[in-house]
């Protein structure tokens, strides 16, 4: 398995409802996981905290709703996501120092309640950036 580079959006609360618009759009399998998937009971609970379409022509859209807490800013809403398997975790983890370097980390490079280290960053250059290192089970 290699790593993947593809874009992820940020919505104020209808990502749902956009990603399945795109599906029937683009065609492929969407999969969507809530933040009450990772345990919010909260107002957010049935917010998306992840989503991501797979198309038949290979392209791949991941997606969430603005986080609690955090500015939706339309226009700053998409990030570039790099992620791949644990048995590339030498090359993420060097993506990751090298695209954080000389700019802001937002979220450092930590394991996650999801099980994948993680981390966010806005480079020098403005471009925002997110990281994910799958888990050995994610590797197969």
């Amino acid at each position: 398995m290699t790593s993947n580079l593809n874009p992820y959006v940020s919505f104020d609360g209808n990502a749902r409802e956009a990603m399945e618009f795109y599906r029937d759009a683009l065609g492929g399998e969407l999969t969507v996981s809530t933040f009450g998937d990772m345990g919010d009971t909260g107002p957010a609970a049935e917010k998306v905290m992840h989503a991501q379409l797979s198309t038949p022509a290979g392209f791949l859209l991941m997606a969430s709703d603005t986080p609690p807490g955090m500015e939706y800013r339309p226009g700053q809403n998409i990030s570039v996501s790099i992620s791949g398997p644990a048995d590339d975790a030498a090359n993420l983890r060097s993506y990751w120092e090298r695209l954080s370097a000389g700019g802001t980390v937002t979220v450092p490079m930590a394991k996650q309640p999801w099980g994948d280290e993680f981390g966010a960053c806005v480079d020098r250059f403005g471009i925002s950036w997110m990281v994910d290192i799958g888990t050995e089970d994610s590797a197969g």
